[in-house]
């Protein structure tokens, strides 16, 4: 049933792809559903279809409570396209809120694993933290502006220029940016993200390491570039501040994980400071890198998630020798870390080569970029950690199951598309 809801949500929202020609407010003017909103929907259902097929079974193995599991992963999506097509700060609000208390569930979900109820607690406490700080910040935006319709008038008279801008709106922005900084698990905002990786059950981490965060980072754009736009100087540096450190701690701390799992979640912020750079480069380009970084970054997780979701021992040793036992798992698992990495011919060079444009093109802190690309050449030893103890090391490579006929299938498909997007990009942009 979930896959048929899955198919039906995608052939919809390509249905409204090719319905929506200009951008109009709806509902009050609360909605807003233009050409990326409504391709961003289509590319994240897609993703979230082939997260059913590769984790249907896992998900079913959590608990007694598999239907459940199953309805709030589509109480997420709901709050996946609130996000993607609000207008107003109110939609916003209950469109983070939607996609986030399904989640607090789905991480204690495991009720006999203290890790998953200590993970469940963590990140229930930590989003009612971030959520507080989101209110108070768009109640100060209210406050300065009288309107929650972040495309009024009344909106952006007061964002026209810096100069304009009183105390009352900048302190409301600031309060944002630390909101959506916890939700995307951006630095010094991300120490709550590996516990909360790690002690949910494997079958749910990849979904809220991926279309989850991906998702939030639509929110945040789409909010910042469409309504601070004018005067992107008064919060752009702290966004390159975020950036910095979220690449720094999420490099750095991954490199001395004992656990693939654990590695990932620290990956998981190290990728999120690379989607940062959308929001701080200004143009049509950071757009359209983060409509590529969203898919390539999703499938490449759920590549290596199904890998470690298979595996006895979850340890970088645990992996020693799977090459032998399991070619088909260990080459589709390798080619995922190779995107990750963002190694050429993959899909996740071409993801980190627009969003580093966009930076480039906006002609501002090109240091920067260049730390960012230092930054991934050191995500190259970590991943590269994992392909070294699957192809070179001896070992047993203990599985708690052996990949079915289909299941290698679908990882064969999942790698196959990260390859294609890595020559031909452009599929995943054609509608933009």
């Amino acid at each position: 049933m979930a896959i048929v809801g899955f198919v039906a949500l995608l052939g919809a929202s390509i249905y409204d792809h090719h319905l929506v020609s200009v951008s109009e407010q709806s509902y009050f003017n609360m909605i807003l559903l233009d050409n990326y909103s409504s391709w961003f929907n289509v590319l994240v259902t897609g993703c979230g279809l082939f997260y059913v097929l590769i984790f249907h079974k896992n998900i079913a193995a959590v608990g007694k409570n598999e239907a459940e599991y199953f309805a709030l992963l589509f109480f997420i999506m709901c709050g996946v396209y609130l996000i993607s097509s609000f207008s107003s700060l109110l939609i916003l609000f209950l469109g983070l809120e939607i996609l986030s208390i399904p989640q607090y569930i789905l991480a204690g979900s495991d009720k006999e694993n203290i890790k998953s109820n200590e993970a469940s607690l963590k990140y229930f406490l930590m989003g009612s933290f971030s959520t507080g700080i989101l209110l108070m910040g768009i109640t100060l935006l209210y406050g300065a502006t009288g309107s929650f319709d972040v495309l009024s008038d009344k909106f952006a008279m007061q964002f026209v220029s810096k100069e304009g801008m009183n105390a009352l709106s900048f302190i409301g922005i600031m309060l944002l940016v630390i909101s959506f900084g916890f939700k995307v698990s951006a630095a010094p905002m991300h120490f709550w993200t590996p516990d909360v990786y790690d002690g949910t059950p494997t079958a749910f981490t990849p979904f809220m390491a991926t279309i989850v965060k991906v998702s939030a980072f639509l929110g945040f754009i789409k909010l910042f570039h469409y309504s601070f736009g004018n005067i992107n100087d008064a919060w752009q540096v702290t966004i390159a501040v975020m950036i910095a450190l979220t690449l720094l701690v999420g490099n750095i701390t991954a490199v001395y994980q004992q656990s693939v799992k654990r590695m990932m979640a620290y990956s998981s912020i190290a990728q999120a400071g690379f989607m940062l750079f959308s929001i701080f480069a200004f143009n049509t380009t950071s757009w359209r890198g983060l409509m590529l970084y969203s898919v390539v970054y999703t499938l490449a997780s759920f590549g290596v998630f199904a890998a470690i979701i298979k595996m006895k021992d979850q340890t970088f040793e645990g992996f020693n020798g799977l090459a032998k036992r399991q070619p088909v798992l260990a080459a589709t698992t390798a080619i995922c870390l190779f995107s990750l990495a963002g190694i050429p011919l993959t899909g996740g060079f071409f993801a980190k080569y627009f969003l580093l444009s966009a930076t480039i093109e906006q002609g501002k802190m090109i240091g920067l970029v260049i730390f960012a690309v230092l930054m991934a050449a050191i995500s190259v030893y970590y991943y590269f950690k994992v392909i070294i103890s699957m192809y070179f090391k001896e070992g047993d490579a203990e599985m708690l199951q052996t990949p079915s006929p289909i299941e290698n299938a679908l990882y064969i498909l999942n790698a196959a598309i990260i390859i294609v997007l890595g020559v031909l990009p452009g599929l995943v942009l054609l509608h933009q």
